[in-house]
């Protein structure tokens, strides 16, 4: 993995907006209708590259592949990936994603946002639910080669030096899912582990970066405290850190991110964990790079967190300083001041500038414009040039 010892490095949280021809195979896929495989691969590759030459283009040091060869979401695509998952309706208003304490706290605005955009209002849920109902083994080995030559090949016609795949960390696979087969939750979570290490394998020797996403790791402080206690989410997060470790075992640390964030939903997030509460645990994660929610209203204060907290011994922070939380396309100089924050603190080589969230958590996203998120990834790439003039003292 690269580091900022030169000039302050960029990259983002990797999904970006499916482009309408890909769309419209996702969704006749998505509806089991009929379609044309091989035209559907074409495009799929066709997508990918042109999606990555932007990216270097623009100047994005480390690109993803937009996450294109998801079909759902950013952790439900592994349902197409899983063996025994079963998908059932959700009784109306029985969704896990309508609890939690925000839309405890704020009912009639979450009423309204559902009401817009259909409940529940949360990135990359469906209208089913996934059941496991039998062992889980990893059947998706088609699907992640396939993104791995795709990617690697519009690497290499972009003239990119490294590129990053984001995938689903065990605790993020499937978001609410229920177990009917193993004897606990935790069998059924460590079977997931065993089966995902395949895809993190695979991507690793594939000469790739590895990016595991952990949305579900904060966001279950909101729906389970209360009732619960906060040691009781703290075990619970103890507990798939050590599952997600399990499924690294024999990766090169320097070969993983791990991004944490607070779910893109947009919510006012008054119920959010304090990200001073479960760094210790975010950090015992075995990873390379960790890629913090930072650019928000609600956590751009937490860059304090890194004045009394150490880095692990060779990791880098990618702290986000762009953010999909709103359409306002972030100024230059503010990113720059973002970053200088984080190089004054942990130094600058050990600072990546990031984005807070993919752009697009599912396949049909439409939060933000294609041209907004080009127009805040732009201003990413400037606000580093700036930061780097400043850390480094350059005309």
């Amino acid at each position: 993995m690269r580091r900022s010892t030169e000039r302050i490095l960029t990259t983002h949280a990797g999904s970006l907006i499916r482009p309408a021809p890909l769309l419209q195979f996702i969704g006749a896929r998505q509806r089991r209708q009929p379609y044309d495989e091989q035209a559907y691969q074409d495009c799929l590759r066709n997508s990918v590259s042109e999606i990555v030459g932007r990216q270097a283009s623009i100047g994005i040091d480390a690109p993803s592949d937009g996450e294109f060869g998801k079909s759902i979401s950013w952790s439900q695509y592994a349902l197409e990936r899983l063996s025994g998952f079963e998908r059932r309706p959700v009784k109306p208003g029985a969704h896990p994603f309508a609890r939690g304490a925000d839309r405890a706290r704020f009912p009639e605005f979450y009423a309204e946002l559902d009401a817009a955009s259909g409940p529940p209002a949360t990135a990359g849920a469906t209208a089913d639910e996934a059941v496991c109902v039998a062992p889980i083994t990893y059947t998706g080995q088609a699907e992640i080669q396939r993104d791995i030559a795709n990617f690697k090949a519009a690497l290499k016609a972009a003239g990119a030096v490294e590129g990053f795949l984001p995938v689903a960390a065990p605790a993020s696979v499937i978001p609410d899912r229920r177990n009917e087969y193993y004897a606990s939750d935790a069998d059924c979570l460590h079977a997931i582990a065993d089966a995902m290490r395949v895809e993190y394998r695979a991507i690793v020797d594939a000469g790739l970066l590895l990016q595991l996403d952990d949305a579900r790791l904060a966001v279950t402080y909101d729906r389970m405290v209360p009732p619960a206690k906060f040691d009781d989410y703290r075990r619970w997060v103890a507990l798939h850190v050590e599952a997600l470790n399990h499924a690294l075992e024999g990766i090169p640390e320097d070969r993983v991110r791990y991004h944490v964030c607070w779910g893109s939903w947009p919510g006012p997030h008054t119920s959010d964990v304090a990200l001073r509460d479960i760094v210790d645990l975010i950090l015992g994660v075995r990873a390379g790079a960790y890629l913090i929610e930072a650019a928000n209203p609600r956590h751009e204060h937490e860059w304090r967190v890194w004045e009394t907290v150490k880095l692990p011994e060779g990791a880098v922070l990618i702290p986000g300083t762009i953010t999909q939380s709103t359409v306002l396309v972030e100024h230059p100089e503010l990113v720059a001041e973002r970053i200088v924050r984080f190089a004054t603190v942990v130094g600058r080589e050990n600072v990546i500038a990031g984005a807070d969230c993919g752009f697009a958590t599912f396949a049909g996203s439409t939060e933000i414009h294609p041209s907004v998120v080009w127009a805040k990834l732009d201003a990413l790439v400037e606000g580093a040039r700036i930061a780097t003039k400043h850390l480094w003292r350059r005309g």
